[in-house]
Order: C-alpha cells, then sequence, then structure tokens
C-alpha cells in the first residue's frame, strides 16, 4: 500500500492564512494570567469608593457598583492583597470593609490623635458584660457586677453608640435588654462578636484571676439582631434611649451605687 499511514493523534493541519495561528496553551501553576481592562476598572472603581467612605462598606453596597454576577468578595481580596504591605491596609471590621492605617506604623501618627476621655472603670465593666452575655437587662449587670449600676453608666455608653435597647425580657416588670451595636465592632476593630477574646486569652493577658472556680467559663457572644425567645419587642411608647434606662432604675447615687459620672479626663 503506497498511502501513509495517517497518525490519528497527530493534530489537524492548520491552513496557511498568513497569519501565525495561536494554540491554546494551558498555564502552569505557577503563572496567573493578568487580568483584563474590565476587571481592572472595576477593582478601580471599589478602590475609589473605599478610600472615600466616612465609614465601613459592606459587600452588597459596593456590589451595586459593579455589573451583576461578579464575584466581589474575589475583588475586595485582590485589593486586599495588593495593600497588604502598604501604608495602609484593607480590613474587614463589624462584617464590613474600610482602608485603616498599618498596625506597625500606628506610632507614627500618634501626634494627630484626637485625645478622647477614657470610660470609667464602671463603663467598662458594664460594657463587657453586655458584649458577653447579650441581651442582658440592667439588674442581671448589677447581679453580675455585684454592685448597683447608675443611669449614668448606661447613658454614656448608649451616647457612644455602643450599646442599643433590644427589647424587653418576658418577665414581671418587662424590663429593657441591652446589646452591643456595629459601632462597638467598628471602634475595637472586630469583625464579629465572635473575635471577642476567650478564657486562655483573658487569663493570659491578666485580666481574670487564675484560680478561678471549677467550672467557671466565659459565655458565648452573640449579637443577633433577633429577639430571643424570652424577649419581646420595644414598644413606641416616646421614650428615647436615655429615657428608657432612667425607667430601669432608681435614683442616682442610691446606697451601693457607684457614681453617676460614666467617664473620667
Amino acid at each position: 500500500m503506497s498511502e501513509k499511514l495517517r497518525d490519528e493523534s497527530a493534530p489537524e493541519p492548520v491552513a496557511d492564512t498568513g497569519e501565525t495561528a495561536l494554540l491554546p496553551l494551558p498555564f502552569p501553576e505557577n503563572v496567573m494570567r493578568l487580568p483584563s481592562a474590565g476587571r481592572g476598572e472595576k477593582l478601580r472603581v471599589l478602590e475609589a469608593l473605599l478610600f472615600a467612605a466616612t465609614e465601613p462598606l459592606g459587600e452588597d453596597m459596593l456590589a451595586e457598583h459593579i455589573p451583576e454576577g461578579e464575584d466581589i468578595r474575589a475583588l475586595i481580596e485582590e485589593i486586599q492583597a495588593f495593600y497588604a504591605n502598604r501604608g495602609i491596609n484593607l480590613v474587614r471590621t463589624a462584617g464590613k470593609w474600610a482602608f485603616r492605617t498599618a498596625d506597625d506604623l500606628s506610632f507614627l501618627l500618634q501626634r494627630f490623635a484626637v485625645e478622647q476621655r477614657r470610660l470609667s472603670r464602671a463603663a467598662l465593666e458594664t460594657l463587657s458584660i453586655i458584649a458577653y452575655h447579650q441581651p442582658v437587662t440592667r439588674a442581671e449587670i448589677e447581679e453580675i457586677r455585684g454592685v448597683i449600676t447608675s443611669k449614668g453608666t448606661l447613658d454614656v455608653l448608649l451616647e457612644t453608640g455602643w450599646i442599643k435597647l433590644r427589647g424587653r425580657r418576658r418577665v414581671p416588670g418587662r424590663p429593657i435588654t441591652y446589646g452591643t451595636t456595629p459601632a462597638f465592632l467598628e471602634h475595637f476593630g472586630f469583625d464579629s462578636i465572635e473575635d471577642l477574646p476567650g478564657l486562655g486569652e483573658l487569663k493570659g493577658a491578666g485580666l481574670l484571676d487564675s484560680n478561678l472556680p471549677p467550672g467557671f467559663a466565659v459565655p458565648h457572644p452573640d449579637d443577633s439582631e433577633e429577639l430571643g425567645e424570652d424577649e419581646e419587642p420595644l414598644e413606641d411608647d416616646g421614650m428615647d434611649g436615655f429615657e428608657a434606662a432612667d425607667e430601669m432604675g432608681g435614683p442616682s447615687g442610691a446606697d451601693g451605687a457607684e457614681p453617676e459620672e460614666g467617664v473620667s479626663s
């Protein structure tokens, strides 16, 4: 037989059109495809929004400014990686995204920082109890602290925006329950309430006595917006947060109560 056998595994011949044929070749694992011009524009849009925002932005809000169906998290993580070793970093706080000064350079900006009035020890203790035990009532806070909590302490925390009125406990008297806000997470640099330090971290920082009673445990914090089974919604009774806090206790300065001043200079 004079006709040569054709190798079935050989590639099909390419017609000679005068142009060089480009064959699709797989990229090695250590080589990444360069982002297209369209993707680069999307990154620029997100970067501009995050830079100009006065508060952290959620992924839902950012997604409104790019074509539908785009992987918003992948774009954000690409920006985050780009700024990882720069003077500002893209960080996730309270479930949202914002640019922040790199932690290792924060000392350079101390001279520009606005000095804030510090919370008193009573306010810090109250805030910590609310964060870990929420939803919690004023009576429950006092039981944990072992001292009467003044109206001024709760007023200060409500004024900072770090705590909020959640609802009312389904018990006689229907006391108000308190919980933390996203502003609390943003101020203290937590992504979620679950980032609060646990028992081991608190002991390691010297905030808890090493000789704790048997069975002692740190509560698992939960700041869910949904009311618990023992809670009911707040009624629209015309009270603002401070009036509601005042309703929860007797006159300030009662026997055993702490000073009403909630901050110290």
